[in-house]
């Protein structure tokens, strides 16, 4: 994986409009009408100019908010959160580290029994990098996210099996 993330002229020169409005206007794109908001396939985020890795899917949650919604980021040292004035209230905005790209806002209206936290995320701002792909493109260390989901799974899937047996 590559450790030297960083704000890449390159990845900023490929940029569509929208996702240069996002992260480098602060911009926000429509909620429901976005690349990944009912995303459901397993993978990470990775921010979609410096490549830092941000949220996995096994984190994602519907907020019915429109937006990417995820209960944690998968490197907390790799998001930034900064007080928001815009809009007439304070928000907490959330930022890539390295990137320094804006990538949407946290609440602390998320699920309860996972922290609380719902960082709703602009697709724009985001590179998704399915978990068949994660060897390939260098983010091979974050499969154990999904091993342990899949071990749970399996456990229960056998613990109701063994229920429907008897």
């Amino acid at each position: 994986m590559p450790e030297n993330y960083r704000k890449d002229p390159e990845a900023l020169s490929r940029l569509s409009k929208d996702q240069y409005r996002v992260t480098q206007k602060n911009a926000t794109e429509p909620a429901f009408r976005n690349e990944f908001w009912d995303n459901k396939e397993p993978g990470i985020y990775v921010d979609v100019v410096s490549g830092e890795p941000l949220f996995a899917s096994v984190n994602k949650y519907d907020s019915r908010s429109g937006w990417p919604s995820f209960t944690v980021p998968i490197e907390p040292r790799n998001v930034v959160e900064k007080k928001d004035f815009g809009l007439g209230m304070v928000r907490t905005e959330v930022r890539s580290a390295h990137g320094d790209s804006h990538l949407g806002h946290v609440f602390p209206d998320g699920p309860a029994d996972q922290g609380g936290l719902r960082y709703c995320i602009n697709s724009a701002a985001l590179r998704f990098i399915p978990l068949d792909d994660l060897e390939r493109e260098g983010y091979g260390e974050y499969r154990t996210l999904f091993e342990q989901t899949e071990q749970a799974s399996d456990e229960q899937t056998s613990d109701e099996t063994r229920s429907a047996s008897r």
